[in-house]
């Protein structure tokens, strides 16, 4: 349970210890305290502890009435910055009460500290920290300072991308279900992550590109998401499918600009979609400006490198039959999304409905009606039982809720398949986009 005094007083302690320490730099502070100070993409010294960044740093919504009690703090009235009156006293009365726990988890405090606590180290806690470069402060001046927003084309060009801090991805791989080999893969790329500097010792550069391959639905933008949350890493997504779109300039320009910020942000993970579109484009009568920027995509893919430039590279492709050997050959690892089978349908339901309040529930029995379906559509399932409750007013789910919810979707799944075969029908489904569709655009669930 959070205590707003201790809280308080180790915000004021670690500003002290940040300014006076000039071993200490941003990647040293927690997170919470770099959001509340970032300023042009700087964290600058010394660090203003105000009412206000207090709040911002600890979440505490009255800072100075946490600790006004105490007698070695004080308050400035105009410009509403806290301090302390008697160092020494501050240090003594929070190192009374702090834990080892919460020293580790603010390495300012473990530099400083450290010895008084058993097991802390200043090294271990700072390695443990999510890095600044991490942060959305940061990644946004780094836009900022790469790209000019007033220029038309630039612009276009960060249309192209969706760059993610990792703190804005809510997807962690323990929410995931994977299968054997996904789990294999991902354990041997985050060690080849953690082991940077020993792979380019011995040499071993071409590794960290991976083809995830496998049917809509089936977790491929999520487990690399995932991957990011976890790894505390900066998240490049590109549909590569965009590089075509009319609102583009120079789409090889484009292309070699989404690898630009991928090697600004390093180390992060640049995730390319839609990958069968390079296939796809370099066997067609494409224009010949769109075939130049499918040619710099693979030179550009050639160019990077997990170990020098430390860019995870993940593409990831709906339909692995229209790749080719020019496509196959850029990626070191394949890695399999099938669709899932019983028992791992029946995780994906036991994981989904954690929060959920559900009478009688048998996932095992569910996974037995859904074969066939992805966790995509598994999550589409439950979100209308629970839609379908609500207009009964419960918020309690049974097992038939869920059961019924499977058989409407196998409905409405049957007759989105239907072949038509009046030709009036057919023209009425085609032009679905005059009431409201979508043109008749493919969908990943």
């Amino acid at each position: 349970m959070s205590d707003p005094e201790l809280d308080v007083v180790e915000f004021l302690l670690t500003t002290v210890v940040y300014g006076e320490r000039r071993d200490l730099d941003p990647d040293d502070l927690p997170p919470a305290y770099r959001a509340a100070f970032w300023s042009d993409g700087e964290i600058e010294r010394p660090l203003s502890a105000t009412t206000t960044t207090a709040t911002d740093a600890t979440g505490v919504e009255r800072p100075w009435n946490a600790i006004s009690g105490l007698m070695f703090t004080d308050r400035d009235d105009f410009s509403g910055t806290i301090s302390f009156t008697d160092r020494d006293m501050a240090e003594e009365w929070f190192l009374g009460r702090a834990d080892a726990d919460r020293v580790a988890d603010n390495p300012v405090l473990a530099a400083a500290y450290g010895d008084e606590f058993e097991g802390v180290d200043h090294e271990r806690a700072r390695a443990e920290n999510r890095p600044a470069r991490a942060d959305r402060a940061f990644i946004d001046a780094m836009l900022e300072e790469s790209f000019d927003t007033d220029d038309e084309e630039e612009e276009e060009m960060l249309d192209l991308v969706d760059v993610r801090a990792p703190a804005e991805v809510e997807m962690t791989l323990d929410d995931l279900v994977l299968t054997p080999d996904q789990e294999g893969e991902i354990q041997k790329i985050v060690k080849a992550i953690e082991h940077r500097d020993y792979l380019a010792r011995i040499g071993l550069r071409e590794i960290g590109k991976l083809l995830f391959v496998g049917p809509p639905g089936t977790g491929k933008t999520s487990v690399a998401r995932a991957l990011a949350h976890d790894l505390d890493l900066p998240f490049v997504e590109v549909k590569l499918s965009m590089i075509t779109s009319q609102y583009l300039g120079e789409t090889a320009k484009n292309v070699e600009k989404v690898f630009e910020v991928a090697k600004r942000l390093s180390p992060c993970i640049l995730f390319m979609d839609e990958f069968d579109f390079v296939a796809k484009t370099r066997s067609s009568d494409e224009h010949a400006a769109i075939k130049r920027a499918v040619n710099t995509l693979l030179k550009s893919i050639d160019e990077i490198s997990l170990i020098q430039d430390e860019v995870l590279l993940i593409g990831a492709t709906n339909h692995p039959d229209q790749l080719d050997a020019a496509a196959w050959r850029r990626f070191d690892e394949i890695v399999n999304f099938p669709k899932p089978d019983h028992d791992m349908r029946a995780d994906i339901l036991r994981i989904v409905t954690r929060e959920m309040d559900i009478v009688d529930f048998d996932p095992s029995t569910l996974a037995e009606m859904t074969e066939g379906l992805t966790g995509s559509d598994l999550r589409l399932v439950l979100r209308e039982a629970v839609l379908e409750a609500l207009t009964e007013e419960r918020t309690t789910l049974t097992q038939q809720d869920l059961e019924d919810a499977i058989q409407d979707f196998e409905e409405r799944d049957n007759l989105k398949n239907m072949d038509m075969i009046d030709g009036d029908h057919d023209a009425l489904v085609a032009g679905g986009g005059d009431f409201g569709g979508d043109g008749g655009h493919d969908h990943d669930h």
